[in-house]
């Protein structure tokens, strides 16, 4: 795990206005220390580009721009072709060339092609030459235009009336001013912010190294387990469908979600997730509300790519909560199986795909015959040999919780490095404390 240690952040002034630099007048303090920063437009940055690929006879890398990864091999990203048969009207960009999405980039969709090769996107981007050399490093600019303060200027210039579909022509972006510091101060907040980035990569990777390790675990346990066959739907003592829209009954209770989305289009890694989170309000339904252990499945949602059946155990801090009609609540006789048992055999099944043969495609969605799933057998151990499996299975689970939340909170710190850096509120030399 990470070895950083918590500091204190000296800010330079106490203004803490996300547009300040661009908008906001500095304090003569700002003015002294700052006074080599210049003010321009992204368009002394880039200048439009949009080539098109034209008549070709070999098919180029078709790559897609995502909000998180930025640009990325499209048939790995989505583990599909997703691009047109005909890719003549795509536009080329090669490497380090950047590009945008015209109605989505207030999202983050903007970047700069870091895969080494040149590649084809499709007419929906906006693609940009750089023409910065002198004025701004690259590495800086990438991460200027996707900061939060730019990002709110995007959705400020966009034009359009409906929220999704409102785009952002270049000549709106060009526009956009921002606040550059000398060369020298660019490259040295490019490496702090890089030095925390080297340690949320080690941290993610230590964290799919556990749950390459759990899958491998869990594995190797189901495919030799011996004992009774029995049907999962004969080990519980309650099964229930979700609801939908309001169901009858006094009070108030919370409609049940399973958490942030737990599976990665084109990786093989899958991370577990115990801990049911609550959405909106609906009425009260006493059969239906959620206990401790119950095990949640969810019967719909998936693609062709994605396996339906993701799976969620709940943890004995929920709040009353009941799951939706896209769900079903599993209550298993504690007399007959362990519950965690059962839920890491099912989230197995998700994992390596096996719902996958339960599951029917209507309407352009994925739903898991559940019916059919949970009357299928499976080998029951003893209960010993149950909770044996369950407690190698919890200690690689703490594992990854403790790593994934250890990242979210070195991600939080990151935003708030970057922002501080961007709009001069923290100083470098305080930032610099942070390097490990």
């Amino acid at each position: 795990m990470s070895n950083w240690q918590q500091v204190t952040l000296e800010p330079l002034s106490s203004v803490d206005d996300p547009n300040f630099g661009a908008h906001a007048e500095e304090p003569a303090v700002l003015r002294t220390l700052t006074s080599d920063w210049q003010q321009v437009t992204l368009g002394r940055l880039f200048s439009v580009d949009n080539s098109k690929l034209g008549a070709h006879t070999e098919e180029p890398t078709v790559m897609s721009l995502s909000k998180y990864n930025g640009f990325v091999r499209a048939d790995e990203y989505f583990g599909k072709r997703i691009a047109s048969e005909k890719l003549d009207g795509y536009k080329i960009v090669g490497p380090g060339g950047w590009a945008y999405s015209t109605i989505h980039i207030d999202e983050g969709s903007i970047a700069r092609n870091n895969l080494g090769e040149t590649g084809a996107i499709s007419p929906m981007y906006t693609t940009l030459r750089w023409r910065g050399e002198g004025a701004a490093l690259p590495e800086y600019a990438e991460l200027m235009v996707r900061s939060p303060r730019m990002l709110a200027e995007y959705a400020n210039n966009a034009q359009g009336s409906v929220n999704r579909r409102r785009s952002l022509p270049f000549k709106a972006f060009s526009a956009i001013p921002i606040i550059l510091p000398p060369l020298p101060m660019q490259e040295r907040i490019v490496e702090i912010i890089g030095a925390v980035d080297n340690q949320l990569t080690a941290l993610d990777s230590e964290a799919g190294t556990a749950r390459r390790l759990l899958n491998m675990v869990l594995a190797k346990h189901f495919s030799a387990v011996e004992g009774e066959p029995h049907r999962i739907i004969d080990l519980c003592s309650h099964v229930v469908g979700g609801v939908w829209g309001k169901p009858e009954g006094e009070g108030e209770v919370d409609r049940l979600a399973l958490g942030p989305r737990i599976y990665t289009p084109g990786t093989s890694d899958f991370v577990t997730d115990d801990s049911p989170i609550r959405s909106f309000t609906t009425k009260q339904a006493d059969t239906r509300t959620v206990q401790e252990q119950d095990i949640i499945l969810e019967r719909s949602g998936g693609s062709p790519e994605q396996p339906v059946g993701r799976v969620a155990i709940a943890g004995p801090a929920l709040a009353p909560c009941v799951p939706t009609d896209f769900q079903r609540l599993l209550r298993v006789d504690a007399d007959k199986a362990l519950p965690r048992y059962v839920f890491w055999r099912l989230r197995h099944d998700w994992a390596s795909g096996l719902t996958h043969n339960y599951s029917r495609r209507t309407t352009g969605i994925t739903n898991l015959s559940v019916k059919e799933y949970i009357a299928r057998k499976i080998a029951m151990p003893s209960l010993k040999e149950q909770a044996g499996l369950v407690e190698r299975a919890a200690g690689f689970d703490a594992l990854i919780v403790a790593l994934r939340a250890e990242a979210a909170s070195l991600r939080q710190v990151r935003a708030s490095l970057l922002s501080g850096l961007l709009n001069r509120s923290i100083n470098i030399k305080s930032a610099e404390l942070l390097e490990v």
